[in-house]
């Protein structure tokens, strides 16, 4: 049961990873005030790829 909780937990993480990806400058745009969007852009991209590596990762390893 606990294995099956946490693999829907890391499935979140993958997507809100992979929304943080595809929608950084909409996101960007609405919860922060940069003068460089660019930049804020890139960042949240790198992020969520961060985000999306490791949860893979981790649901990996639990599926042994």
């Amino acid at each position: 049961m606990f294995n099956i909780i946490m693999k829907i937990v890391i499935l979140a993480l993958i997507l809100i990873g992979i929304v943080f990806i595809y929608d950084a400058r909409t996101l960007t745009k609405r919860f922060f005030s940069f003068g460089d969007q660019n930049e804020g852009s890139a960042g949240m991209k790198f992020l969520g790829f961060i985000l999306s590596i490791i949860g893979g990762i981790i649901l990996f390893s639990l599926t042994k």
